[in-house]
């Protein structure tokens, strides 16, 4: 600016002199004042280019053939020069860029940074910062700049952007966080995200007074879905639970996948019990409608675990612990139902935690032991089999029975060393039974759902037979209903056991979910009639009559049928005119141990017959 007001001062004290002097020289003076200043004019135009032109053929190499989208913007911030990256970056060629604004490719939410930044650099000074602009296609592209201003006379008149593409980068990042924080299969929030968003939560809740309450939910029986079906129907039942739980929940709530078969979800504003009863409520009710898994409609039911926040300093992470707590006690409770926790709980966790110690500790030590009941033929009275049934001799407690300890097996998975353990122990009982005289007889041995599903069933059984010597006529494995769910696999599983050789019955036949039509195609041998149904047949007609049809259908389908849990003479009377073949029960004996057993198998038992014959 300085040089031209000194041009434009000299310009004008020629002209005026020369006008003095001579009026026709002070025209050709004019003229070749004109003709300066279109000279410096053009001159300035040409420092626009001066990089273009710069001599040094090494800058013009670095220039255009850069990696990095590089430009050169005039003092308005329009491009007056691109190298050849630009154009691939951007989508524009060179003549579309040039006397561009940058700001101009700007996306909505970044132009005000750029503009900002632009600013910056007009006042002398280097930035850098990420953004984010439009390809001419129309896509988003990120990029990191930095802003350098070419200066003259400590002047800023052009700036240099030298821009990295960090799209793919940012793409990188934002699926390392989706992966951090998102449920791959489901789409939901995951653990964390939900503990950070519950912690925001809890401390703008407490600032307005309001409680937040926190459900941990648990599907009921899942695992018998992966067993039943496999892991792809499950994955198929999760992705519709997940749909369902949305409906669930209002814009101040939030809903997450923990793991598994676990959600867990807080709901704001949430004053006492009443309101997570009516929660809890609106759950089951998107539960209420079947699932449909291709051919097959299931029906769920969740046990839910409900922590509401107080006035205390409790963080989400404590929060979440107590729900969880709530969750196990619902669980414990029978399932398909909801637990609020209070501060008892904390004491029955701490007892479960001991417990399940207690029991590894009970696997080591050898503290197990096997209690015997005797099954009777019904016409001779005769002892034709016993069932094996495990016992637990605590060190502290005494004999503990095991209602007091299988369900928690079952559900921590110690039912399977447990369950190994049975089945190895009555092997070797029998076999040392029939060493020492006394008549060979099938010993009974109930599977847990874990040890059916088990890889290689039928290899872990015949491991134990050849360890322990027993053939495999004597032994006979008892199955529940609901292992039976899937049709193939227990169909499967259960041919391999028969080529085994050993014997196989359904226990507690009647409460489960037997198809009566797949029941003809299971290659079993006995069905056991469910206590639930003998312990009524005198006192209620329907009991009487579904026992009645059990024994008859049982006969035409060839099988065995024997009642457990009998109690009383006029029920013993009632399965006998029923062609009952077998029963077991407190009326011949409670289950009793090994010697006792041996007792029995001495005198024999004709209390059956001798009843009968009155």
């Amino acid at each position: 600016m300085r040089k031209w007001f000194y041009i434009g001062g000299y310009s004008v004290l020629v002209i005026m002199a020369s006008l003095y002097i001579k009026p026709y020289a002070g025209w050709i003076c004019i003229l070749a004042s004109l003709m300066l200043l279109v000279v410096m004019s053009r001159g300035n135009l040409l420092r626009e280019r001066e990089f273009e032109e710069a001599e040094d053929p090494h800058l013009q190499t670095l220039f255009k053939h850069n990696p990095n989208v590089v430009g050169i913007l005039n003092r308005e911030g329009c491009f007056i020069r691109v190298n050849l990256e630009s154009e691939r970056v951007l989508g524009y060629n060179s003549d579309e860029l040039i006397h561009k604004p940058f700001v101009s490719l700007a996306a909505e939410d970044q132009y005000e940074l750029i503009s900002s930044s632009l600013k910056e650099v007009h006042r002398g000074n280097p930035v850098s910062f990420e953004t984010a602009v439009f390809h001419k296609t129309g896509y988003r592209i990120n990029l990191h700049v930095t802003a350098l201003p070419a200066e003259d006379n400590d002047s800023p008149h052009s700036y240099m952007l030298i821009c990295q593409d960090i799209s793919e980068r940012k793409r990188g990042d934002e699926k390392i966080r989706y992966m951090a924080y998102y449920d791959d299969m489901t789409g939901l929030p995951n653990r964390r995200l939900f503990k950070d968003h519950l912690s925001a939560t809890l401390a703008m809740s407490r600032s307005v007074g309001q409680k937040v309450a926190v459900f941990y939910l648990d599907i009921d029986r899942f695992k018998l879905v992966n067993d039943s079906f496999g892991h792809d129907y499950g994955n198929m039942l999760l992705l519709q639970l997940a749909e369902r739980f949305t409906r669930c929940i209002t814009e101040n709530d939030f809903l997450a996948r923990t793991e598994g078969d676990e959600f867990a979800l807080y709901f704001t504003n949430v004053a006492d019990s009443n309101d997570v009863i009516a929660l809890v409520a609106g759950i089951n009710r998107v539960l209420e409608e079947p699932f449909v898994l291709e051919q097959y409609e299931l029906h769920v039911t969740a046990s839910i675990g409900v922590a509401i926040s107080s006035d205390k300093t409790e963080d989400a992470e404590t929060l979440m612990k107590h729900a969880d707590i709530a969750l196990a006690r619902a669980k414990e409770k029978g399932r398909n139902d909801f637990q609020i926790f209070n501060s008892d709980m904390k004491s029955i966790s701490i007892n479960r935690i001991k417990l399940e110690n207690e029991l590894r500790k009970a696997l080591t030590n050898d503290e197990f032991t096997l209690y015997y009941q005797p099954q009777v033929d019904i016409e001779s009275g005769r002892i034709v089999g016993t069932e094996a049934l495990i016992r637990w001799n605590h060190p502290e407690r005494g004999l503990v029975p095991p209602n007091q300890f299988i369900p928690f097996a079952e559900e921590t998975g110690l039912i399977v060393p447990i369950g190994e353990w049975v089945l190895r122990a009555a092997c070797k009982q029998n076999k040392a039974w029939q060493e020492q005289g006394f008549p060979a007889m099938p010993i009974s041995v109930n599977l847990s759902m874990r040890q059916f599903f088990q890889h290689n069933l039928k290899g872990k059984i015949s491991y134990v037979l050849e360890q322990t010597g027993l053939a495999p006529q004597y032994l006979e494995l008892e199955i529940t209903e609901s292992m039976t769910m899937d049709v193939d696999h227990a169909i499967q599983s259960l041919l391999e056991l028969k080529d085994l050789g050993v014997n196989v019955s359904i226990d507690d036949f009647g409460t489960g979910y037997s198809s009566l039509y797949f029941l003809k195609k299971f290659p079993i041998d006995k069905l056991k009639i469910d206590r639930s149904f003998v312990r009524d047949i005198m006192t209620d007609p329907n009991d009487a009559a579904i026992v009645a049809t059990i024994i008859a259908m049982t006969h035409h389908l060839n099988l065995k049928v024997i009642a457990e849990g009998v109690e009383t003479e006029d029920q013993l009377r009632f399965l006998h005119q029923n062609r009952c073949n077998e029963v077991q029960g407190y009326w011949f004996s409670p289950p009793v141990d090994a010697r006792q057993m041996e007792v029995m198998l001495v005198g024999g038992s004709q209390a059956a017959a001798a009843k009968l014959e009155q």
